[in-house]
């Protein structure tokens, strides 16, 4: 008597779901409504983005999930995941058992400080890290039960928030130096001692701490940083499916001259993952480095005291050194244009019709987020490269007719690297995330793209094919970790064949279905 009698079944229940949603007008209504369903009935909500992956994975992670963040705090109904903060300093250990999960295998952390273009929304980046394990569990196949959301609450320098009297943060100046490291070490040890075989992900920290954070724990622990890893990663991917446009082979990644927008912890992760690429087809390390020039503000990084250690192999003391882009376009004639500068308008009329005279398919990435900090829109390129650019950006951008052409814009987005990544280093247990593993996931999403998909000038499959692809990306860092020596799953270690293996890791993969709540068949006694 307490539920209505006729009983709805799973694919009708997705029918309402997406009926509902059609209302919605705005992304954001649509975002609100499936934080209300994920609140409500996880498995629905899994099964849903499932099904309509294509549609859904804007309205759940970028671009609106940055919108999502902004207001997090006044629009908060519940709370997920866990917080640490300042004041939790010597009781970080305990509270990891705080959560009930005896079994995680994925967590993401933010401490909210750069959020896509954003910049810092503090704690109101939680949004972030829910965002990701919603696309870890739907595309990855890790089940909602070993997923963790954690704020890293490091205070806040945005004066907005301090003001603010719904911020739900705390509300003081950043932590830096010392006291912000002491902090997160504490908080990495607690974490690998609840969990010893869990991922780790370090999502949208500021540029100034990133790669120190990652340098930090890399070897020690099995972490990895989105921003830098997985953006290199489907860079390199992206890349590749350039290539195969071009009727190149892979090995012509090394023979290409990129002009990168962005010196941040995004943009020298692309070009150190580009770089270790080139290493492994046969290129000298400094050969590599020469076949970069990144700008910042100030134009092309110039080799002086004040680059960090990332920046300094890449910094330029010849005639290019401080040239814009434009001037050193001119300069240098490159033939890869990636944006990571989250700077609108990087990518001026100009310097893609330059690009444009020499190149026969000139390669143009803006892959900043969201959106409204894109370097150029796919119509800007399709249009100054009159039709010839290969396309992919951050964000989604829509189809355009151009000359009586349509033209699709590829996603150049890291959710082709990090479900299936994170999926196979978890099952199989790793010790760490190599360098060797990230390469795998590039060259498995690259091996994803169809005869078809690459004739109609796409770079990356099908997004409504990302949950095939994320298994194959697991499948072979999976393998890769077991070659290395860092996978501890002694079952995955013991199987030699290729298709057993690729079998157990399906057993592993969460499929979103009702699991029976009693058992169908009952022994008499």
């Amino acid at each position: 008597g307490l539920l209505p009698p006729r009983k709805l079944t799973m694919k009708e229940q997705v029918q309402r779901i997406e009926v509902q949603l059609s209302k919605e007008k705005t992304m954001i209504r649509k975002n609100r409504y499936m934080r209300d369903l994920l609140d409500n009935n996880e498995t629905l909500f899994h099964r849903v983005l499932v099904d309509n992956i294509k549609e859904l994975a804007p309205v759940i992670y970028t671009p609106t999930v940055g919108e999502a963040c902004i207001e997090f705090g006044e629009a908060f109904r519940r709370p997920r995941g866990m917080y640490f903060n300042f004041h939790d300093q010597g009781d970080m250990a305990a509270m990891m058992y705080n959560w009930d999960s005896k079994d995680v295998q994925v967590i993401v952390v933010t401490d909210g400080s750069r959020i896509l273009g954003l910049g810092d929304l503090g704690a109101n980046g939680m949004g972030i890290p829910i965002g990701k394990l919603a696309l870890y569990t739907s595309v990855g196949g890790v089940a909602p039960h070993r997923v963790l959301p954690i704020m890293f609450d490091a205070g806040t320098d945005n004066e907005r928030l301090l003001n603010d009297p719904f911020y739900l943060g705390l509300k003081h100046r950043r932590l830096q130096g010392d006291c912000y490291y002491r902090m997160m070490d504490e908080f990495v040890q607690a974490v690998f001692n609840r969990y010893p075989k869990v991922l780790l992900q370090f999502e949208d920290f500021s540029s100034d701490k990133a790669m120190d954070i990652l340098n930090r724990y890399r070897h020690k622990y099995c972490v990895f940083n989105d921003d830098i890893q997985g953006t290199g990663a489907v860079a390199v991917a992206g890349i590749l499916g350039a290539l195969r446009v071009q009727q190149k082979p892979p090995e012509d990644l090394k023979n290409q001259r990129y002009l990168i927008a962005g010196a941040g912890s995004a943009g020298i992760g692309v070009a150190k993952a580009l770089v270790d690429t080139m290493v492994l087809e046969g290129m000298s390390r400094e050969d590599a480095y020469n076949k970069f020039w990144i700008c910042d503000i100030n134009g092309v990084l110039r080799s002086s005291n004040e680059l960090n250690e990332a920046q300094k192999p890449f910094g330029k003391s010849d005639e290019t050194a401080g040239l814009s882009p434009l001037e050193c376009a001119r300069m240098v004639k490159p033939t890869v244009l990636l944006g990571l500068s989250a700077c609108r308008g990087a990518f001026s009329e100009d310097l893609i019709r330059e690009i444009s005279k020499y190149c026969e398919r000139p390669v143009i990435y803006p892959l900043s987020n969201p959106i409204s900090v894109a370097e150029c829109t796919n119509k800007e390129a399709i249009q100054w490269s009159e039709g010839r650019a290969i396309f992919a950006s951050g964000s989604p951008f829509q189809p355009i007719e151009y000359n009586g052409k349509t033209y699709v814009p590829s996603q150049c987005n890291n959710m082709y690297i990090f479900p299936g990544l994170g999926f196979g280093a978890a099952v199989s247990q790793s010790k760490i995330v190599s360098d060797k593993m990230i390469h795998a996931a590039s060259i498995a999403v690259a091996e994803m793209v169809t005869e078809e998909e690459s004739q109609n000038g796409m770079v990356f499959p099908e997004l409504n094919r990302i949950r095939e692809v994320s298994q194959h990306v697991a499948l072979k860092v999976a393998l890769c970790s077991v070659k290395e020596g860092y996978a501890r799953n002694e079952t995955l270690k013991s199987i030699s064949d290729e298709e057993e293996f690729k079998g157990y890791l399906l057993s592993k993969t969460y499929d979103p279905v009702y699991v029976p709540l009693v058992r169908k068949e009952f022994r008499h006694v």
